[in-house]
């Protein structure tokens, strides 16, 4: 299969490029490929004549998004447009990737695709302005939508993911306040990519909740990271007020994988397993 990865260098980019190495993948990196600049991006994805292009840009400094909403939308929403153009004139299947930040969290029940979207924060509503262009402009689709998502190689706009951030933190001797009302699923980067690479290959276009299972606060994810370390660091839970964020986040953003259940997708491991295996793979546990 012919793939343009459009932000290969990513938190999740990178993991797919490891995916996908059985295929003729052509990695796109920022600034070189820029997706707010919409007529070099046509005439490179015009030359590499991709049969499905993935798209894992994103502008999601989520404080500074409320601030500054012209550069969200751009690159979130005008850009997303503009791919999704630029797939129905060349004839490729898009992939791209949305957030539980299209939720307010009120539902307190895991979301399926169905549920309407009702965002809090200038991100969110940026982000399901790309779902509704790519939604109305095709019909070979994939718009995935996930949770708390981590990987090797951290995000790149952060420099780092929540779990590598807590153990440097630690190893610091620093005080540990972690979010404890805000209910999440935190996802393997490299799950998600595995997935993603089984659900292309089939024809069952459309949006999809894709995340590894269960769910937990923020606190009770730094607390198993910890646990599974053997450390007992000094950790504080605290409500989201305590920092202050310009965005308000929802309470309870929980994602059902139904659809990918439906279509007979590989099954995600649990949140906690999945971590398990991160931190084995990165060295932080004993053999």
């Amino acid at each position: 299969m012919r793939i343009a990865l459009i932000g290969a260098d990513g938190q999740l980019g990178s993991e797919l490029l490891k995916v996908l190495g059985d295929d003729e993948v052509t990695p796109l990196y920022y600034p070189d490929f820029d997706i707010t600049k919409s007529e070099p991006t046509r005439q490179a994805l015009r030359d590499i004549a991709a049969e499905v292009v993935i798209n894992t840009a994103a502008y999601h400094r989520v404080d500074e998004c409320e601030d500054n909403p012209e550069l969200p939308f751009l690159v979130n929403a005008i850009a997303v447009r503009s791919l999704a153009l630029i797939a129905q004139e060349f004839n490729f299947i898009l992939v791209h990737f949305s957030t539980d930040y299209v939720f307010d969290g009120k539902k307190g029940r895991p979301y399926v695709e169905e549920d309407p979207p009702c965002p809090l924060n200038v991100y969110g509503v940026s982000k399901l302005a790309g779902e509704i262009f790519i939604q109305t402009n095709l019909e070979r689709y994939f718009l995935i939508r996930t949770c708390g998502l981590y990987g090797a190689a951290g995000s790149k706009e952060k420099g780092y993911n929540f779990v590598d951030r807590m153990i440097e933190l630690e190893n610091e001797g620093r005080l540990l306040r972690v979010v404890d009302d805000q209910r999440v699923t935190p996802t393997s980067a490299e799950e998600l990519a595995q997935r993603v690479s089984e659900l292309i290959r089939t024809p069952h276009f459309g949006l999809y909740h894709l995340t590894n299972e269960g769910e937990c606060t923020w606190y009770e994810f730094a607390r198993e990271i910890f646990s599974l370390l053997g450390k007992k660091p000094r950790l504080e839970p605290v409500d989201s007020r305590t920092f202050r964020a310009k965005a308000r986040r929802p309470s309870y953003s929980v994602l059902e994988n139904r659809k990918a259940k439906a279509v007979g997708l590989t099954p995600f491991s649990p949140w906690s397993e999945a971590l398990r295996n991160y931190l084995g793979k990165r060295g932080y546990l004993s053999p």
